[in-house]
């Protein structure tokens, strides 16, 4: 059964559109690496949005992988100025707390938690081992498609996944959710 890692992306630039990581995004992302070193990687995944790729990349070259892309991996919803901030936000947070509603720019969370889920699906029954760089609505929607609402810690669905933290699962199932022991000290407030 597949071991999958999801990687929260590093700190990113506060810019609309596809941000890269910050200074300490990017040391987050080099921790993250460090964790995975060992972890006998077969393969290293990354959503298209460039903060995601740009924390898969170290990772990929401590266990001399290439990094490849899957949109399943991409953010539930993506802020690039068609919408004022305060309307996207508003429109996050009633996709929050209703999976089932789209918003006008982006996916359910429902709809963002299956693909994700489909992704897991492809791999499940192999042997590999995947650093996957992904976003924490997307890892949020997810963790809430594979074990509910009601078992998912409110303060993750709240306030998100914190930079650089590393979700474990084994196949569908949830081994650890948004680790930062790795971290040092350095994580942020990040929000998805």
């Amino acid at each position: 059964m597949a071991l999958i890692y999801v990687v929260q992306h590093g700190e990113k630039e506060r810019s609309a559109g596809d941000p890269g990581l910050t200074e300490r995004g990017r040391a987050q992302a080099a921790l993250a690496a460090e964790r995975l070193r060992g972890a006998g990687l077969t393969g290293v995944f990354a959503s298209p949005l460039r903060r995601a790729r740009e924390t898969a990349e170290p990772v990929a070259a401590a266990c001399g992988l290439k990094v490849r892309t899957d949109a399943r991996l991409t953010e539930r919803m993506n802020w690039d100025e068609s919408l004022p901030i305060g309307a996207f936000v508003e429109e996050w947070a009633r996709a929050s707390a209703d999976r089932d509603f789209v918003p006008s720019v982006g996916d359910s969370s429902r709809g963002a938690g299956d693909r994700f889920r489909d992704f897991l699906v492809e791999h499940e029954g192999s042997d590999e081992a995947l650093a996957v760089a992904a976003h924490g609505g997307v890892t949020v929607d997810l963790l809430r498609t594979l074990l509910g609402d009601e078992s998912v810690p409110e303060a993750l669905v709240r306030e998100g996944v914190p930079s650089g933290a590393v979700t474990t699962l084994r196949g569908l199932e949830v081994v650890e959710i948004a680790s930062v022991s790795h971290l040092g000290g350095i994580e942020s407030g990040h929000r998805p």
